[in-house]
């Protein structure tokens, strides 16, 4: 069976058709018709669709023409160009044709979806004001180029993308928080009983583990279960090739965390799906997992930390630490390379503590720079781990190589940070009704794409 799509489709209350045509592996181009028969409607397949799928009509995609008009609104393949740029400028691997096509499927999606935000925004007279979308620019260049806008705009152009682009999508981020803050917001309540347990269960739970989690969420029906699936698992090689999370989470999750990289703060298991639940157990810090299924779709999960609750998070201790480091002269050869760490070693392990190591230093030819103040935060996790399980005086195993020389670390000093109280009753309260307002938001967007009217070419 075969069913014929022309190039130009008209959909009323649809966003779907281009996403579906992309995402199901469908043909660009014209193949040879067969008798067309009505296919029946089952349940894996309610809407009758053929598995033969013809499509006429082949995209150019050095024609800027327009690509979908969103209520009036033009979004064309040079506004799919340079947002595309803003995912694939953080990742140094090499996109595949068919990552490319499913990214630029996505990022289509995600255009609608802004444009349908600004759209409503802009009825309901909330729209984002210029001096805040300015404002937010400056701050993401403040935040990477010093605060010379100059600087990112040559940047973005470089990437082949643009600062209008970008500010597009703050734009759209804007005007959405000023949209929930009208029409979420104000109708999510919270009772006091509500927090006071969530405060009780915390105080009960003191000890255990809570997460530092990233999320990328993508929804998912039994109608397109299978390329949401697919292109999870897309999302999931490219980070594991360098992507950045948090760009990604910004492009395609749908929850309302994406406009933080996805972050969803600190969380204890019992407050996730099961399913997220059993997979972070088994995570290491700044490990990936995903996708994973859970009720309503797929997520992809990033464990950026992870502490006891209530307890002090031993990364925020403050260390005094002595980097004691030798280097190497130019053409030294293997063996007396060897030779030399030896010597290091047997100096390293016969040191007593912090007294006297500049003087010893001396006398074998090593360096010493002493830090007072440094946050393990800060540190290497692989060094940050290490030295935390120090005794003062202790030092970290011999590391680096030739061209950077040889060194340790040697622990003189730490400052644990005071064990974290309770949050407050404001932060629970705002915790419960950000994840209410996340569930209606994620309604309101699928009504505002079912009340579309939007033209595919």
């Amino acid at each position: 069976m075969s069913v014929k799509l022309f190039s130009k489709t008209l959909l009323n209350r649809s966003g779907t058709a281009l996403a579906a045509a992309a995402m199901f592996g469908l043909a660009a181009a014209p193949m040879a018709a067969s008798a067309q028969t009505v296919a029946v409607p089952t349940a894996d397949n309610p809407f009758g669709l053929p598995e033969d799928i013809t499509l006429f009509g082949k995209t150019d995609p050095d024609k800027r023409t327009a690509t979908a008009i969103v209520n009036g609104y033009v979004i064309t393949g040079t506004d799919i160009d340079q947002r595309v740029a803003l995912v694939t400028s953080a990742s140094d691997a090499q996109i595949s044709d068919d990552e490319m096509l499913r990214l630029r499927v996505q990022v289509l999606r995600n255009l609608i979806d802004e444009t349908l935000k600004i759209q409503a925004a802009e009825a309901s007279e909330v729209a984002a004001k210029r001096e805040e979308v300015e404002q937010t620019y400056q701050q993401l260049a403040a935040q990477n180029f010093s605060g010379d806008t100059n600087k990112m705009d040559a940047y973005l152009a470089s990437i082949k993308s643009s600062a209008a682009s970008l500010k597009r999508q703050i734009e759209g981020e804007v005007a959405w928080e000023n949209l929930l803050r009208r029409k979420i917001m104000p109708f999510v309540n919270v009772s006091a009983e509500e927090v006071n347990d969530v405060l009780k269960r915390m105080n009960e739970a003191k000890g255990t583990d809570e997460y530092r989690v990233g999320e990328i969420y993508l929804p998912a029906t039994l109608e397109n279960r299978a390329a949401v699936l697919q292109n999870a698992q897309a999302i999931v090689q490219q980070l594991q090739q360098g992507g950045s999370f948090v760009a990604y989470a910004r492009q395609y999750s749908e929850a309302s965390t994406a406009v933080v990289g996805g972050d969803l703060g600190w969380v204890r298991l019992g407050q996730l799906p099961p399913q997220l639940a059993a997979a972070l157990r088994t995570m290491n810090s700044g490990e990936l997992q995903g996708p994973i299924e859970i009720p309503g779709g797929f997520s992809i999960v990033l464990l950026i930390n992870k502490r006891q609750v209530l307890m002090a998070d031993p990364a925020e201790a403050m260390l005094s630490l002595k980097q004691i480091s030798i280097n190497f002269a130019p053409g030294v050869t293997q063996e007396q390379a060897e030779k030399r760490v030896s010597e290091f070693s047997t100096f390293i392990g016969n040191l007593r503590g912090c007294a006297g190591v500049e003087d010893g230093a001396k006398a074998i030819g090593a360096d010493v720079v002493s830090n007072d103040q440094i946050k393990a935060a800060n540190l290497p996790e692989q060094l940050r781990n290490i030295i935390l399980n120090l005794q003062i005086g202790q030092a970290t195993p011999p590391f680096g190589g030739i061209q950077e020389g040889v060194r340790v670390l040697m622990l003189c000093g730490r400052d644990d940070p005071k064990d974290s109280g309770a949050p407050t009753f404001a932060a629970v309260m705002d915790q419960i009704e950000q994840e209410r307002v996340n569930k209606r938001a994620q309604r309101y967007l699928r009504d505002l794409r079912n009340d579309a009217y939007i033209e595919y070419n």
